[in-house]
């Protein structure tokens, strides 16, 4: 490890107060390892003045004005993606520290704060490369970040009518879908969204992606798995005219005849991982697989 002291970036959740010992405990273990902290505006602004927690020997910035080695996120997996957002190509490693719920993606506990970053100064970690997809319109741009770690939908904006869906893949028809609206995830995002409407599991690094509908017209539209390689190309008809365009959640208001692209990101998302976590066995953990409940 090079005597340089390390650059740390946090992002965090501003709606869990009684969490905010973690946080402490988070920038009194960096600032005695020397290390230089960054904490998001807002998250900081939560901190001081909500929570209590001393960030006076901390820095402060906005959005993805950061220059960091590492990246922190405090939550769950939504904070994650955020970070995920405003880290894009700058591929700053992340270290997701579930204060949340489920957490896939933040698989560090709170109690385990003190062993991730003696870790980090013992090069003793491994990092995931999470592939990434992009959306893009040929109309108006979107005001939100275009890169979706977990999935990119288009939606219905009312409460009664279904909209269209006219799928491409490489530029051929796919189907129609009659639906109330179309996941297009990646591995990383098939526990997520794509999974609560009967999507499958797929496991990182598998070089595809999924094409979800949901709630459809027909029975018979199920799932499909195409590479990632692959270029969709959606056009949405609305009887309002409008639809919603998600990315990781981030919606946004697009204009019926937009047509909408959905591809592979030119760069991934590093998710720093410790050495004695494993996919398979947090999966069933996560999902509860094998659990006995009598």
């Amino acid at each position: 490890m090079s005597e340089k002291p390390l650059r740390f970036a946090i992002f965090g959740n501003n709606y869990q107060p009684q969490k905010s010992v973690s946080a402490a405990r988070l920038l009194s273990s960096l600032l005695k390892r020397g290390a230089h902290v960054s904490i998001e505006n807002n998250f900081r602004m939560f901190l001081t003045e909500v929570t209590g927690v001393d960030c006076t020997a901390t820095q402060s910035f906005e959005g993805s004005r950061f220059d960091a080695d590492y990246v922190i996120s405090m939550g769950g997996d939504g904070t994650l993606l955020k970070a995920a957002s405003y880290v894009g190509e700058k591929q700053t490693p992340i270290i997701g520290v579930n204060t949340g719920r489920l957490g896939f993606l933040a698989q560090t506990m709170p109690s385990e704060i003190d062993q991730i970053l003696d870790d980090i100064w013992n090069d003793n970690y491994d990092i995931d490369a999470h592939s990434m997809i992009m959306l893009e319109t040929d109309g108006l741009p979107l005001n939100t970040c275009p890169y979706a770690l977990n999935d990119i939908a288009v939606l219905k904006r009312d409460n009664a009518s279904m909209i269209s869906i006219r799928t491409e893949v490489n530029g051929e028809h796919l189907v129609t879908y009659q639906a109330d609206g179309l996941i297009i995830s990646t591995p990383t995002g098939s526990t997520a969204y794509s999974l609560s409407n009967g999507g499958p599991i797929i496991v990182p690094r598998s070089g595809i992606m999924c094409l979800t509908p949901v709630a459809p017209h027909s029975l018979n539209v199920r799932p499909i798995v195409i590479s990632d390689d692959s270029v969709v190309t959606l056009t949405v008809e609305s009887r309002s005219h409008n639809f919603l365009a998600a990315i990781d959640g981030r919606s946004e208001k697009v204009l019926e005849g937009t047509i909408v692209t959905v591809k592979k990101a030119p760069f991934v998302t590093r998710i720093l991982r410790q050495k004695n976590k494993r996919y398979f066995s947090t999966l069933r953990e996560k999902m509860m697989w094998g659990a006995q409940r009598r």
